[in-house]
Order: structure tokens, then C-alpha cells, then sequence
């Protein structure tokens, strides 16, 4: 029998205005990018612990969704483990080999405002 159960249900980082970043940056793209990140963010929700190509870690708790979008580009949703629940707290399209330290440190911020 399958387990169609999520094992880390996603819930987007919402801002003291109550902004969700995460959910406005993906109502931002185009329907088919918009399904690509939605398809792999859930792939991370059924699939937990779920390595690459799909998630990578970035140290320090943090983790992300790795998308490749249409027209070559490449999109990044990071996200942290928290009481069992997948927060979707940064996202992101990648310009650079290595995710930049900015980005990194914005997950970090919204991060222990989760906690």
C-alpha cells in the first residue's frame, strides 16, 4: 500500500504585516513555473527525507527546494524543519553558482522568527 500521507506538511513564513513572501514571489511567475515549484516543494512534503536533485541542505537548519524553471532559469524556495512542519521561509531566482550569502542570511532571520 502507498502512503499518501504528507510527512512534512509546507506552510508559508508569513511576515509581522502578514506577508508571505514565499507565496506572492510564486503567484509572481508564469502557470507553468508556478506548477514546477509547486510540484517539487510537494515532493519534498511526501517525500521527506528527500535528497537531491529535489533538496539540498544549506547548513545551519536551513534547507532548499531546487526548481528548474522554464527558459533555462533555476529557482530556489529555502525552508527549515519546524515541529514536523516544512516552513517556507525565502525564495528566489538563482543567478550565481552558489546561493548568495544574502539569501542564506534572510532564510537565517525568518528562521528564528519561526522558532
Amino acid at each position: 500500500m502507498v502512503d499518501r500521507s504528507k510527512k512534512l506538511p509546507a506552510f508559508f513564513y508569513q511576515t509581522p504585516s502578514g506577508n508571505e513572501p514565499v507565496r506572492e514571489w510564486i503567484k509572481g511567475l508564469s502557470p507553468e513555473d508556478r506548477q514546477i515549484v509547486g510540484r517539487d516543494i510537494q515532493k519534498v512534503e511526501f517525500g521527506w527525507p528527500i535528497g537531491m536533485p529535489y533538496c539540498r541542505s544549506l547548513g545551519n537548519g536551513l534547507w532548499e527546494v531546487r526548481s528548474d524553471l522554464t527558459s533555462g532559469r533555476i529557482g530556489r524556495v529555502i525552508f527549515c524543519v519546524i515541529r514536523g512542519c516544512m516552513a517556507l521561509l525565502h525564495s528566489f531566482i538563482k543567478k550565481t553558482q552558489k546561493t548568495p550569502p544574502k539569501d542564506i542570511q534572510l532564510g537565517l532571520k525568518r528562521m528564528k522568527e519561526v522558532e
